[in-house]
């Protein structure tokens, strides 16, 4: 009897301490973190700085590198089997995919898209596949006065349907191919929205191409369906971990540790804002898309922010929006003035730029 009392009381005592402990964490202090804390060096020393610091394993990643050169004639069997080279694995795959196109494709066209820059045309590079294509033909004498009639209009002013249906045209064997499209980082911020990559889909589907592409995001898959993945991709995916550091594509990214431009500030912001509760988020979120369609304004008056945050069911009182207000200025992303009538307004000190850049990063 005694040791069931003794049982009780131990279990007693430690669902206690589990509601105690959940409690005191609860009211814990806030975060002391200030974006201000963040020392920021300047971008160029930076990057002069890892510029100059010693590359280490390079016999090794050179060997590595070496060793891929074996699987050149099976990559090509794959692709002359209908399938598209989808390279993954760590490390930059741009010198690789080079060489593979520089060696083994010497027979084909070969077009590069580089998907690490910020923004990439489609219809250009559709429009150059177009034009190598039709050279091609007329060259091998492939083309009749019927077809030339057809093509007299200038490739960039048609269509992109038109543009695919001719890169789609019939071929004389089922899986040959004329072009060979090598993208470098298919997932890259210039290719990763939804109508960019079903144009890629519908370019590797058509029969006169073929797609070599390397990805290094891990969430990449998430950009494709079932129907993209298996009937117009048709990957053929190969780990090709190549260890070689990103130093041509990290150029175009801005570096977290440095300051001076709208898309590292937003970084910076960004970092804090999602250490912060949804609400928080969602109550800076409104301020936020109010200065940027009121940018002649001084700031948005609290009592109105108040009243937009209670309409969309995030704060319930003036007293949770004030905490939530507290938080951001411990942080040092929202600060306080008067405008010329004298009231109190809220302001972001973000340019226009970070602060759309910032907004779009937390609504992810």
């Amino acid at each position: 009897m005694d040791e069931i009392d003794d049982r009780d009381e131990e279990e007693f005592g430690f669902s206690r301490n589990y509601f105690l402990a959940k409690e005191l964490g609860g009211s814990g202090k806030k975060s002391t973190n200030k974006l201000s804390d963040i020392g920021l060096v300047d971008e160029q020393e930076l990057r002069a700085a890892m510029a100059n610091s010693e590359p280490k394993h390079e016999k090794e990643v050179s060997a590595l590198m070496e060793s891929y050169k074996s699987l050149y004639p099976q990559w090509v069997f794959e692709l002359r089997c209908g399938f598209a080279l989808l390279m993954y694995g760590f490390g930059s795959k741009k010198a690789l995919l080079e060489d593979f196109a520089s060696i083994a494709l010497t027979e084909y066209s070969v077009i590069v898209i580089n998907g690490y820059l910020q923004s990439i045309n489609i219809k250009q590079v559709v429009v150059a596949m177009a034009e190598v294509l039709w050279d091609q033909l007329k060259s091998s004498g492939k083309t009749t006065s019927a077809s030339l009639g057809k093509v007299q209009q200038p490739f960039s002013s048609r269509s992109m349907d038109d543009l695919l249906s001719f890169l789609n045209g019939s071929r004389k064997h089922e899986n040959d191919f004329d072009i060979c499209l090598v993208i470098h980082n298919i997932d890259g911020p210039g290719l990763r929205d939804s109508e960019t990559q079903q144009y890629l889909a519908q370019i590797a589907s058509c029969s006169h191409i073929r797609i070599v592409a390397s990805v290094d995001h891990v969430n990449a898959p998430l950009l494709w369906d079932k129907k993209m993945v298996h009937t117009q991709f048709n990957w053929y995916w190969n780990h090709v971990p190549t260890f070689a550091p990103y130093t041509v594509e990290g150029v175009f990214f801005p570096l977290i540790l440095s300051h001076g431009s709208a898309s590292q500030s937003a970084k910076t912001a960004t970092i804090i804002l999602q250490s912060l509760t949804p609400n928080a988020q969602s109550v800076f979120k409104i301020l936020a898309e109010y200065l940027l369609s009121h940018p002649d304004e001084e700031g948005m008056p609290i009592d109105s922010l108040y009243s937009i945050s209670r309409e969309r069911f995030i704060v319930s009182s003036q007293v949770t929006l004030n905490s939530h207000l507290t938080e951001f200025k411990d942080h040092e992303l929202v600060k306080t003035r008067r405008n010329s009538d004298g009231q109190d307004c809220l302001y972001i000190p973000l340019a226009i730029e970070a602060l759309a850049k910032t907004i779009s990063e937390i609504s992810q």
